[in-house]
């Protein structure tokens, strides 16, 4: 980025973001009446596309005149996930893209060209418009009798994804007693995932806090939204060797219009044919990973939380992993923040569905591209490099065709 602000926060990765993203989890549950309103893959057709327009307000209230300085993590936007299953572009932002790079966790992201403060009394406001086109999803077929064990899974997967870091506490003592009682002797790993859904759905309640809880808290206050049971569920699974991280997303809705208030009424956030959702990715051997969806699936059978996942079954756009930062602890530190120098976000989140159209050409070509540098590119100063050029590329080429066509 060309012109550096000061971090606020202490993770690199851009806070702001998650932090509201989280928020915009809670009240999907309630609201889809377990995919009441949303529509289901199997009512669909071969794919569909969307375009999702975010719009966001900062605005300096500050009664003694300070500056909001605007941090980098501010200035970030993300570039969704591209595999075989979705691609997903920018259409058009209202600041001009500084940087375009890859995460700590591993995600593309973007910097946003925008100013380095806003002065008191003064505001900003920044949109940016995706283009979204969905493929239905598919699952091996998992049983139990099929399942391998904690000792069929590979060493440097459990280095990498059993840590104790980010929000789960995997070294709590309470947390890993609890895990091992739950196990008990059973090493089968579909088995024991299956103990951990049973007993989360059993024990905790579905309750959207204002902020979100770490596992500790979930268990002790019997209760959590969509990502504070997985986490819990994470937590479980990392104690025990079972690889594990969040993966967050939404999911169109095409009869929502929701309007919440959050942290006295310093963030604002609206949502119309959209809702934003958390659930657990867990590595299952012989299969690799698979969704485990706890709080968007019918809860009679432990297995449904990964046939019934959200991300399966549903128009669902896989937003980006989070596998290392601790966003619970930025959550809060952000809340104070505004709070106390009375600033305030606003943000409107809309998810339209376009009409039938055949989609092929070049940009499915160019995202696969996308996966394909992924996995032979190591390093990430040269993966971002790649991953910019393809980018650009996109922009100048492919938004031309875009305005001629609608010319």
């Amino acid at each position: 980025m060309r012109n550096r602000t000061p971090k606020r926060n202490l993770n690199p990765s851009r806070n702001r973001a998650i932090i509201i993203l989280i928020l915009l989890l809670a009240p999907l549950v309630a609201y889809c009446c377990f995919y009441k309103y949303s529509l289901t893959l199997k009512e669909a057709s071969a794919h569909k596309s969307f375009i999702l327009t975010i719009t966001s307000t900062m605005e300096n209230r500050n009664p003694k005149g300070k500056e909001w300085l605007i941090s980098d993590e501010e200035k970030t936007i993300s570039l969704f996930m591209n595999n075989t299953w979705q691609t997903v572009y920018i259409l058009n932002t209202s600041h001009p893209i500084n940087e375009i790079c890859i995460d700590e966790n591993g995600n593309p992201i973007a910097s946003l060209s925008l100013p380095n403060k806003i002065l008191c009394g003064e505001n900003i406001t920044y949109k940016v418009t995706y283009k979204i086109i969905l493929k239905p999803r598919s699952l091996p077929a998992i049983s139990e009798n099929r399942s391998g064990k904690l000792s069929d899974i590979d060493r440097e997967l459990k280095e990498e994804y059993c840590k104790a870091e980010s929000p789960w506490q995997v070294n709590n003592e309470e947390l890993r007693s609890l895990a091992f009682k739950i196990a008990g002797n059973e090493t089968n790993v579909l088995l024991l995932l299956e103990k951990f859904i049973r007993w989360i759905r059993e024990k905790i309640r579905y309750y959207h806090p204002e902020i979100p809880r770490y596992p500790n808290e979930t268990v002790e206050y019997m209760s959590g939204d969509c990502d504070d049971q997985a986490n819990l569920l994470i937590t479980f699974c990392r104690i025990i060797g079972i690889p594990a991280y969040l993966q967050l997303g939404c999911i169109y809705i095409p009869q929502r219009d929701l309007e919440r208030s959050y942290w006295e009424g310093h963030l604002m956030l609206r949502l119309t044919r959209i809702g934003w959702h958390g659930w657990a990715v867990v590595y299952v051997p012989p299969w690799g990973w698979l969704p485990v969806d706890l709080t968007y699936s019918s809860r009679s059978d432990p297995l449904s939380a990964i046939k019934e996942a959200a991300i399966i079954t549903h128009w669902t756009v896989q937003y980006e992993n989070l596998t290392k930062n601790d966003y619970v602890a930025s959550s809060r530190r952000y809340r104070e923040f505004l709070i106390s120098n009375n600033f305030r976000i606003y943000e409107h989140d809309v998810m339209i569905q376009e009409k039938s159209r055949k989609y092929g050409g070049i940009v499915p070509l160019i995202f696969t591209a996308f996966v394909y540098l992924s996995s032979i590119i190591k390093s990430p100063e040269k993966k971002a490099n790649a991953y910019k050029m393809v980018y650009y590329f996109i922009i100048s080429k492919f938004l031309m065709t875009e305005e001629r066509s609608h010319g």
